[in-house]
C-alpha cells in the first residue's frame, strides 16, 4: 500500500498527498488514518475485508 494518496484538504482547499499514519485491522476491515503534512487535518477510511463478505 501506497505511504501517500492524493485528497482533496478541506482546510487547504486544495488537492494535497496525504501521508498515512496508521494502518489497523478490525472486524469492518482495514483502518487506515491518513493526515495532511500541510495543516495536520485527519481523515479515516474504512475498507472492507473482501475475504469475509457473505455471498448470498
Amino acid at each position: 500500500m501506497a505511504e501517500t494518496s492524493e485528497r482533496h484538504c478541506p482546510r487547504c482547499e486544495t488537492t494535497r498527498a496525504f501521508v498515512r499514519i496508521a494502518r489497523t485491522t478490525m472486524e469492518l476491515g482495514t483502518k487506515i488514518k491518513w493526515r495532511c503534512p500541510e495543516c495536520g487535518f485527519s481523515v479515516v477510511n474504512i475498507e472492507p475485508d473482501r475475504q469475509s463478505e457473505a455471498t448470498a
